[in-house]
């Protein structure tokens, strides 16, 4: 059974994260957070999100709170670096709060910004960590996608090209074209069918994020009907959020790229610290240090928002969301 509203609206704890580079188009990162029974979750649905979409990052977080996650079968999970649209100058200063990983993902296609812009952060990326993968959120036309793909490899290979254009069809196109591995985020989690782009053969790889997918269940429910290589990421996450992630990364029966589960790295500060482990992140429950819970409490107004936005995401969660109480 789900837990009753009023439970979940009494036990939130909303938070602002300060950023140290803009990322996402945001310098502060907005979550709330469910002290729950079994354990910590967070919704943290973008801001932008209306409830039909926002309602699966809910399920997710009341799914942390109040339910187990499956059991282990690694204890660290190793990591990306996460490198945002900055200029290639500031590539070494971002790389340096990733200490140990061997893979990075570099940000490209950012509005505003020039191909020549992309190469230039890449290079700087391959001049510290050989291992480089780029996301372009959807930001490419097909034409574009191509003629990135060429320019990016030019002076050294890329792991994949995450999400090169916005549609199925476009990703299958690119796929065809490029000697690159494509890999889909946005076509699986904002898409009514996450294994649509799978039967399209679209992607040479699945991004698969907890919060968005209802939770890590979820999540392994539609990774186990996946027959391409799977990585978990972070959904702009909190610590409470990463250890959603690290759960679900440490259930896969196969594991064979880095996750994209650094991204607290971006964060000034966040509610808890999940220390690296030569290059990967421990699997294990996150609880929230009071002070920093405190010191990060986002302001009443705020918190008046985001439980008003429960109560409207919740009469969704009938739909979303199939608790399973008694887990493994």
């Amino acid at each position: 059974m789900l837990p009753h509203l009023d439970d979940v609206l009494q036990r939130l704890h909303v938070v602002s994260l300060p950023m140290r580079v803009r990322f996402r188009g945001i310098m502060v990162r907005e979550v709330a957070l469910i002290d729950g029974p079994a354990g910590w979750g967070e919704f943290g649905a973008f801001l932008e999100y209306e409830p039909p979409e926002a309602a699966h990052w809910l399920a997710s977080g009341i799914e942390s709170a109040y339910s187990t996650w499956p059991l282990a079968v690694r204890e660290v999970v190793p990591i990306n670096a996460t490198v945002p649209a900055v200029p290639a100058e500031q590539v070494p200063e971002v790389l340096a709060r990733f200490p140990g990983t061997r893979t990075a993902k570099v940000k490209v296609a950012e509005p505003g910004q020039s191909l020549a812009d992309d190469v230039a952060r890449v290079n700087a990326v391959r001049a510290a960590i050989s291992t480089v993968r780029v996301d372009a959120n959807g930001g490419w036309t097909v034409e574009q996608a191509v003629a990135a793909a060429n320019a990016l490899t030019a002076d050294g290979p890329l792991e994949y090209l995450e999400q090169p254009c916005r549609t199925v069809a476009e990703l299958a196109e690119v796929r065809g074209r490029v000697d690159v591995a494509v890999a889909a985020d946005e076509s699986i989690r904002k898409a009514a069918d996450p294994l649509a782009v799978v039967r399209a053969q679209a992607a040479d790889i699945a991004v698969l994020k907890v919060p968005p997918l209802g939770g890590v269940h979820s999540l392994l429910d539609i990774a186990a009907e996946i027959d391409i290589p799977v990585v978990i990421s972070s959904a702009l996450d909190s610590a409470v959020g990463i250890a959603a992630g690290l759960a679900a990364a440490a259930a896969l029966p196969r594991l064979e790229h880095a996750c994209g589960l650094g991204t607290g790295g971006l964060f000034v500060e966040d509610v808890a610290e999940i220390a690296p482990v030569d290059g990967g992140l421990p699997v294990g429950a996150v609880v929230p240090d009071p002070a920093r819970l405190a010191d990060l409490a986002a302001p009443a107004e705020r918190r008046d928002w985001w439980l008003t936005r429960v109560r409207a995401c919740y009469p969704l969660l009938a739909q979303t969301h199939k608790p399973q109480n008694n887990r493994e």
